[in-house]
């Protein structure tokens, strides 16, 4: 083979130079071309503001837009240039395959790009921010699933360079055993197919969204990633829950912050029945409206339970998300416990005994 080429090299020497020339100056002009107008386009952009979308959309697609400019220049020029037979096919397969390539590229990006303008119009940073982490966790999903799409697509498009070859034979053969090895892994690959249908259940249904409050495992945490996989949930402690998205498609868990960020918490007291319950309830509405962590919506207290020793009293708060709402309970326990033991110290719970007072001797006893 090196000996064929070599001796089609020494016999057609004019004509590769002639073709590496041509090849050579097309890449390096549509190269300044293509520099050329991104200059011009980082111009616009001191000019002009409002085009914010526009730049990003440039940022995310100008490499591989380059090379599929090169390649496109290279493939339209190579028909000029006089070549041997055998490597002019070779060459124009080469710069087919090397153009799918980066067409998938581009597609990938334009993926990043669909996501990054979607992104843009949600702000996850607010409080109330219900919509942003719905379209958010809608987006993760979909667009991992449609960068696998793209890649089995454009694989597809390179064996196609190949259909006149044995490599496109080898690919339909391959294509048509995939249907017996599907079978064949149909029974080991189970809980990665329903992890995949779960993902899609997920994006379409909603049962978690990113930064959702969730209790899975008997752990409270928030939702900080969704793969195609498993879900990563973020214990308050630091650590991290791997948990397969199908456990939140078969089984039950919380969510707190399923139709709203906002939550009601409850923190207990148990004192005893002489306590004034309507002087603790004005204290515990004064104790919430100087904590910035109450949302102003919800503030109450009742007797919830009797026993024979204490009298059980429920403060109920609300807050704007979880982390506000488990920092209130504290400081209302707190600051309900200090002003009982300030005011009614007599009030906690305790436990009381009474003597029995002694019978007098009984004289008709006495007598005998």
């Amino acid at each position: 083979m090196l000996k064929t080429f070599f001796l089609s090299l020494h016999a057609h020497g004019r004509d590769w130079a002639v073709a590496v020339i041509v090849i050579s100056t097309a890449i390096l002009i549509s190269s300044f071309a293509y520099f050329v107008f991104l200059k011009v386009m980082a111009r616009l952009r001191k000019k002009s503001v409002k085009q914010h979308k526009f730049f990003t959309i440039l940022h995310r697609l100008q490499h591989p837009a380059r090379w599929i400019v090169i390649f496109t220049v290279v493939f339209m020029v190579i028909p000029t240039v006089d070549i041997p037979e055998p490597y002019h096919l070779g060459l124009i397969k080469t710069i087919g395959v090397l153009w799918f390539l980066s067409l998938g590229w581009l597609m990938i990006a334009g993926v990043f790009v669909a996501e990054d303008l979607l992104l843009a119009r949600y702000d996850t940073s607010q409080a109330d921010n219900l919509r942003a982490r719905r379209v958010r966790t809608q987006m993760i999903l979909l667009r991992r699933l449609a960068i696998g799409f793209i890649i089995v697509i454009d694989i597809g498009l390179v064996l196609s360079v190949f259909r006149d070859s044995r490599i496109w034979q080898y690919g339909a053969g391959l294509l048509a055993s995939a249907g017996l090895a599907s079978l064949v892994l149909a029974t080991a690959a189970k809980s990665t197919a329903s992890n995949v249908f779960a993902g899609i259940q997920i994006a379409i249904s909603e049962p978690i969204r990113i930064d959702d409050v969730v209790i899975v495992e008997g752990e409270w945490g928030k939702v900080e990633e969704i793969t195609t996989a498993y879900v990563v949930v973020a214990i308050w402690d630091k650590r991290r829950l791997i948990v397969p998205l199908s456990y939140f498609i078969e089984k039950p868990f919380q969510n707190w912050t399923r139709t709203g960020s906002d939550l009601l918490g409850t923190s207990f007291l148990y004192t005893d029945y002489s306590v004034p319950v309507e002087e603790l309830r004005q204290e515990l509405r004064r104790v919430v409206e100087a904590s910035p962590l109450w949302d102003k919506l919800v503030c109450n207290m009742q007797v919830t339970s009797l026993s024979e020793h204490t009298m059980e009293l429920r403060c109920l708060v609300s807050s704007a998300n979880a982390s506000n709402l488990f920092d209130l309970r504290c400081v209302v326990r707190e600051q309900m416990v200090a002003y009982i033991r300030d005011h009614y110290p007599e009030a906690f719970p305790r436990t009381r005994f009474m003597g029995i007072p002694a019978q007098p001797p009984d004289r008709n006893l006495a007598q005998v």
